[in-house]
């Protein structure tokens, strides 16, 4: 077991111990019922359900991307509700290759959340595991109104007006983690402009996993990430995406690597481009 990674088999092993929490992220960007569906019907026993359009995003304005973070505040007052603890020990899991998972795992370091891990594979590889499944709805606590919390976060992130005033001078290094044609510009079935950030590399998420839907071993990242970047270091690296989420994916994956500090544009693509007057490419 890493410190990010844990398999079906030693999550089997640790399901019921006291200090574990483990949430499912399930979730369908083209039908925000299906993962909270997905859930009722079968989950792993004791899992939390957190929904992606209600709990993990803040407010849409038309401007600031189409999953903006919610308030860290916020945030961190919904999880005191699960009874968690800096050094609780975390588990999320999802059934799209990692990345809602991945975007919890980066959401809940961002609330200060220090033991966090994803599941290898999934709900795939839970079910492929022989892992025992439940239907009960479990709710968290019921806090009480008054009750506060500051967290602080060592997640780093900047804004499009940051990236755009070192567009001509460039410090930050930019990967784009969608598919190889929406980078290029060829399609695109979300967002309403085709295209790419000026001087951004591209690594599609997908990359970072085997064929069997697990995660690359750490020495095969680091060297493909190493190929991409050259000489850059990973305090220079912003991962941006669709919407910020599937960069989370980049993020974790560079973490398991042993590549340190990069940074996530939350906004990415759906936000850069409510703006006609972002440069972009093609």
């Amino acid at each position: 077991m890493s410190e990010l990674l844990i398999s079906a088999v030693q999550l089997q092993q640790l399901l019921h111990e006291p200090d574990v929490v483990v949430f499912d992220v399930r979730h369908d960007l083209m039908n925000h019922r299906l993962g909270r569906q997905q859930y009722m019907q079968a989950h792993i026993p004791g899992a939390y359900f957190l929904d992606n359009e209600a709990e993990l995003v803040g407010e849409a304005n038309g401007t600031n991307g189409r999953h903006p973070l919610p308030n860290l505040d916020e945030f961190a007052h919904l999880l005191l509700q699960y009874k968690i603890t800096p050094q609780t020990r975390i588990v999320v899991y999802d059934a799209s290759q990692g990345h809602m998972a991945a975007r919890t795992w980066w959401m809940l370091r961002w609330a200060g959340c220090e033991r966090v891990m994803i599941l290898d594979g999934g709900w795939q590889a839970w079910l492929e595991a022989g892992g025992l499944t439940d239907s009960h709805l479990i709710l968290p606590a019921v806090l009480e109104k008054h009750h506060e919390v500051s967290p602080t976060t060592k997640q780093p992130t900047v804004t499009a007006e940051q990236i755009m005033q070192q567009l001509d001078q460039a410090r930050w290094t930019l990967i784009d983690a969608r598919a190889a044609e929406r980078y290029r510009g060829e399609k695109e079935p979300i967002d309403p402009v085709a295209g790419h950030i000026p001087g951004a590399l591209n690594r599609p998420s997908a990359m970072n996993l085997q064929p069997n839907g697990l995660f690359k071993p750490a020495e095969q990242l680091r060297a493909e990430f190493n190929e991409l970047l050259g000489s850059t270091p990973p305090e220079s690296v912003v991962c941006y995406c669709g919407s910020g989420i599937t960069a989370c994916h980049n993020l974790f994956a560079m973490e398991l690597a042993g590549l340190h500090g990069a940074k996530l544009y939350p906004g990415s693509w759906s936000e850069w481009v409510a703006d006609p007057h972002r440069p972009r490419v093609p």
